[in-house]
């Protein structure tokens, strides 16, 4: 007899679901640091030459 009305209840509350959108929008943090590093090497003849003519650049 238990198992019947087990079986019964779980019949009919079983499939009822509810969904609902939240009250307050969805806030997303996003921190995000970009850094970016140029390395760079002269010959000693260019640097010579941009050092003579600063004008070039």
């Amino acid at each position: 007899m238990t198992r019947l009305m087990a079986i019964g209840l779980t019949a009919t509350t079983g499939g009822c679901i509810n969904v609902s959108a939240p009250d307050k929008p969805i806030e997303i943090n996003l921190n995000i640091s970009v850094t970016q590093e140029v390395v760079y090497r002269l010959d000693g003849e260019a640097k010579s030459l941009i050092q003579q003519n600063p004008g070039i650049f």
